[in-house]
């Protein structure tokens, strides 16, 4: 019998037959407890889909407060600058004060396509805190309590006395103001 020399005798090699199981469950384990976090974005609520042209409404110019952003990320509301600063302040005064009623009011918010996301989402939440803060106040007058702490049936009534009426107009052409 030949002698086998201890060369031979001892392999190198690694049994990685279990490897690909182990990489697989790994796999598995960090797929199932990892959280994505997930960018939700604005929420705004669309009309339904209709293949039907939508009616014409005719409206009093004087219910309608138009808010422009140009491609220079400008800011021009009712034909005036306007820096974004002052801009819940004015939306406010105009529900409240320049509008036949808040009901009527309407806010139209047009952007040029060049404007920068970021200063579309700041004019957005200018537009939206300016209606947050009128519900807040007139939640204040009625119940002693903020908006968000009312029953559902209070928040409701303000909603329809304060509706958030919030109008995107199509995107112009960039540094096309109209």
């Amino acid at each position: 019998m030949a002698k086998t020399s201890s060369r031979e005798r001892m392999s190198n090699e690694i049994n990685a037959g279990s490897m690909a199981d182990i990489a697989f469950l790994l796999l598995i384990f960090f797929l199932v407890t990892t959280t994505i976090a997930e960018d939700k974005g604005v929420l705004v609520k669309l009309p339904p889909w209709s293949n039907e042209p939508p009616p014409v409404l005719e409206m009093n110019t004087k219910n309608v407060y138009s808010v422009l952003v140009n491609a220079d990320n400008q800011l021009l509301v009712k034909g005036e600058p306007m820096k974004v600063d002052n801009l819940k302040d004015a939306t406010k005064d105009f529900i409240m004060n320049k509008a036949d009623s808040p009901k009527k009011a309407i806010v139209s918010l047009k952007n040029d396509r060049g404007t920068k996301y970021k200063t579309y989402l700041t004019v957005y939440n200018e537009l939206k805190a300016a209606y947050r803060e009128l519900r807040d106040e007139e939640a204040q007058k009625r119940h002693g309590k903020l908006f968000d702490n009312l029953k559902k049936s209070q928040r409701d009534a303000i909603r329809s006395d304060i509706p958030l009426v919030i109008s995107e107009a199509e995107p112009t052409s960039f540094g096309d103001e109209e």
